[in-house]
């Protein structure tokens, strides 16, 4: 049975209390009673057992005769007979050696502990008590007891005393005075039950009725909450509780043209490339809409972003006069310093009129006062202000707090969204070119540069040198002292560099702890020059490290003129790697020069190779490989990404060690069919049903029946389409964007998909998400190698990812070469990784789920 109601509750309640203390009250008392009469029973107990013990040496005094102790032994006992007492007397050893023994009780265990240790004994249980009195030999006890001394036990008492007919018979009256009370304290229950819910009853009563008289908002906004007259104070604090709940959801109760509004203002915070281009106008038309509101005569936008510049954009409802102006000026200048606690800023200051013909020329400064709210965002790191002008009369309890808290929440989205996609855009724009690391060109600027100088040079007819320089010795250092150690050597070294070439000279970072360098209108002797200073200036070079030992390097460097060497830009570089190599090989810390013979020599080398990608064409010794990229989310392998390698006498050839001879010699695409084929025959005897990335030279576009093949292939295979992901590199130069596009769209016809490798290596990074229909973007590892420990690749790579999840492009990270890297890639929302952490290039396909 359920209980439902409070009333019913409060009496059951009120029972149980009372039959609770009911039945402590008797339990209680008859304890306490029968205790009182274990007590008093006690006592006379022990009153008895003296008096029968001084009976005892009374009858010993009067030198009685056997006869006659035994007349009053036998007496004593009959005397108690039918009665709760008993007693016995026994005679000790010493007095039966003498007088003979009695007839008397056996002697038990406990009448024996006393005779052996001459100690009275008394012992108590619930129901009984015992005593047990030794009779003591004493100086005039020796006259008759001749073979005892004093001090000797002559005998003993036993007096037991059974009280549990008197304990029972107490219980019984009292059970029975018990339940005589009981239906007298139930009805003083019930009586005290009536008063009190009839109390409870009309605080319930008057709370319902408040409550149901709500109806409305404004019925609300006008409740009584007064207190009732003889309520429980518990009820007066409920009614009071509802008087504060009253009051505060007067300040949030909402009418419906509020409410209309702020759906309104969410709705326009979808960011769309209209907003971005025009985002000034967009404020002006949201200015307007928030006027029908709230009085608004103005919006205030701050941002700053890297440098120390701020931004001050301010939006006028019409063309306020001149005080105006420099009043909110002044305004804006004292949010930026309160809002970042600075006493001088830099700042730009824009005024913006949102209507011309609306004039604010009777707006004085008494009639406007402003809000404002502060945003900071850490990568890109942002910081913003907006603000509201509003009219200063405004209600500040109203739901009008509540409208203005939303703009400015709103605005500071809106616009710091705007401004953070900028940055992005900007930082995107920057590492496109450059290096992360030392802010150097990248390898990519550098090859597009050497490419420029060539033509510059053949058009002017002048000479130019190229020097590639490398630190000898550099991985001890990385592994000794750390890698973000390595890190500021090479930055260090980086600005080393910079001093000791000329200004007009071309400094790139090639990768790792190569550099390179252009050296325009230069001849064999100027360039030397340049090269030697920079051998003795990195000599001279010492870095403290954290242990504080000095740490240096020295340097080996090769060189190459044009057009002495060669007028390619290509070969130029390569005639001057392969120096520094020849450099490294003599010694280190040397600067090589080419003879004839080692020109001779790079050539043999380059046909050398050619005939090695030549007979691999011809004998098909070009295989397959796959590398595995894992899916961050789920850790599966998902993904094989197709490597080509040439396998020659035993030994296998990487890419990087043929590819550029195969597309010198314009054959590169006959090997993509080569390994494509085999990839795909790999897969159907496989059963592999994840995804397979391909690799595309640049070269493959302009062969009009390249997809037709690949096409073919899929058929013959049976290989589902959607699982081929065909991969560009950016590096790569792409001369023609109208046929990589159109590439690329039959490519999705066909229903392939497209990915972009290396990305924001190359000038065309957002040329390629504008123009093309990306599904994957791989992020250059050489971001990804220090994501830890740099910031700036930190925020790049967050920039990429950002953009990517904005467009619905899945992101694979390559260089992924720990478990520290892929663990903050997961972090940051990186959707694949790839790299020798996950897994290396093999001849089967990874499945792993």
């Amino acid at each position: 049975m359920q209980i439902k109601t409070l009333k019913n509750y409060f009496r059951v309640l009120m029972i149980a209390v009372t039959f609770s203390l009911f039945l402590v009250f008797y339990l209680f008392s008859s304890y306490l009673h029968t205790n009182l009469a274990i007590n008093e029973n006690q006592k006379i107990s022990e009153a008895l057992s003296k008096q029968v013990f001084n009976s005892m040496y009374q009858v010993m005094r009067q030198g009685w005769s056997r006869e006659q102790l035994q007349e009053f032994i036998n007496v004593t006992k009959s005397s108690f007979q039918g009665s709760s007492y008993s007693v016995d007397i026994f005679r000790g050893e010493k007095v039966e050696n003498i007088f003979g023994k009695i007839e008397q009780s056996a002697i038990s265990p406990d009448v024996q502990q006393v005779f052996d240790t001459k100690e009275k004994l008394f012992q108590q249980n619930s129901r009984s008590i015992k005593s047990i009195m030794p009779i003591i030999a004493k100086d005039e006890c020796i006259v008759c007891h001749t073979n005892s001394k004093e001090g000797d036990i002559l005998g003993a008492v036993r007096v037991d005393y059974s009280f549990e007919e008197i304990v029972n018979s107490t219980q019984k009256e009292y059970l029975l005075f018990s339940l005589i009370i009981l239906p007298v304290m139930l009805l003083i229950t019930y009586y005290i039950s009536l008063r009190m819910l009839g109390r409870v009853n009309l605080s319930i009563e008057n709370f319902k009725e408040k409550i149901e008289s709500v109806n409305s908002v404004k019925e609300f906004k006008n409740i009584e909450t007064s207190h009732v007259k003889d309520s429980f104070k518990e009820f007066e604090q409920i009614m009071i509780g509802l008087s504060t709940l009253s009051g505060k959801l007067k300040n949030i109760a909402v009418d419906k043209s509020i409410l209309e509004f702020e759906v309104k203002l969410l709705d326009k915070m979808v960011i769309t490339s209209e907003i971005i281009k025009d985002w000034k106008e967009y404020i002006k038309d949201l200015l307007h809409e928030i006027h029908i509101v709230l009085p608004v005569y103005c919006l205030i936008t701050i941002f700053k972003t890297d440098d120390e510049n701020y931004e001050i954009e301010i939006f006028w409802l019409g063309e306020p006069d001149q005080e105006i102006k420099d009043y909110l000026e002044e305004t804006s200048i004292n949010m930026i310093k309160e809002h970042h606690n600075l006493s001088v800023i830099d700042y730009t200051l824009r005024h913006n009129v949102s209507s011309e013909t609306y004039s604010l020329g009777q707006l004085t400064i008494e009639d406007i006062e402003h809000e404002a709210k502060s945003i900071l965002l850490d990568a890109p790191r942002i910081g913003g202000i907006v603000g509201l002008g509003i009219q200063s009369n405004t209600e500040k309890d109203s739901i009008h707090s509540i409208v203005i808290d939303s703009i400015l929440t709103t605005l500071l989205n809106l616009v710091g969204s705007i401004k953070a996609i900028n940055k992005y855009t900007e930082n995107l724009e920057f590492y496109a070119t450059r290096d992360p690391l030392t802010s150097l060109f990248s390898q990519r600027v550098f090859r597009d540069l050497l490419e420029y100088e060539v033509k510059r040079a053949a058009r002017h007819k002048y000479k130019f040198g190229v020097l590639v320089i490398d630190c000898d010795n550099f991985k001890p250092i990385n592994d000794t002292y750390g890698h973000s150690f390595g890190d500021d050597f090479l930055k260090a070294f980086a600005s080393l560099l910079k001093d000791s070439k000329r200004d007009e000279d071309i400094l790139s970072r090639y990768g790792g702890d190569e550099f390179t360098i252009i050296l325009p209108e230069s001849d064999e002797k100027e360039v030397y020059t340049v090269a030697t200073r920079i051998l003795g200036n990195v000599e001279k070079f010492e870095m403290e490290a954290p242990d504080g030992t000095g740490v240096g390097v020295t340097v080996s460097i090769g060189m190459a003129i044009y057009p002495d060497h060669s007028v390619e830009p290509k070969e130029l570089f390569n005639i001057a790697d392969n120096m520094m190599y020849q450099a490294k090989n003599l010694g280190k810390n040397a600067i090589k020069f080419p003879s004839e013979y080692d020109i001779e020599k790079i050539h043999q080398d380059i046909e050398d190779k050619s005939m090695i990608v030549l007979d691999a064409i011809k004998n098909e010794k070009i295989v397959p490989h796959f590398q595995p990229i894992m899916n961050t989310s789920t850790e599966s392998i998902e993904i094989n990404e197709l490597l080509m390698r040439i396998e020659i006498e035993n030994e296998i050839l990487t890419a990087g060690r043929f590819i550029e001879t195969a597309e010198s010699l314009g054959i590169v695409h006959k090997m993509d069919y080569i390994v494509i084929e085999k990839a795909f025959k790999k897969i159907k005897e496989t059963n592999y049903t994840g995804i397979l990335f391909v690799n595309l030279s640049p070269k493959a576009l302009i062969i009009s029946e390249f997809i037709d093949k690949v096409v073919n292939l899929t058929n013959l295979y049976d290989i589902n389409k959607e699982k081929i992901v065909f991969e560009i590199t950016e590096r790569e130069t792409v001369k023609s964007f109208a046929l990589l596009e159109k590439f690329v769209q039959n490519l999705k016809m066909e229903g392939f998909s497209f990915a972009i490798d290396d990305f924001g290596s190359g000038f065309s990074t957002f040329h390629y998400v504008k123009r093309f229909p990306i599904d994957y973007i791989k992020i250059d590892g050489d971001f990804i190698v220090n994501i830890t420990k740099d910031k700036k690749d930190l925020a790049f790579v967050k920039s990429i990812v950002a953009l990517a999840k904005e467009l619905k492009v899945s992101t694979i990270a390559e260089f992924v070469e720990d478990e520290e890297i892929l663990g903050f890639l997961k972090e940051i929302d990186v959707d694949y990784a790839q790299g020798y952490h996950i897994g290396k290039p093999s001849p089967e396909l990874s499945v792993r789920k």
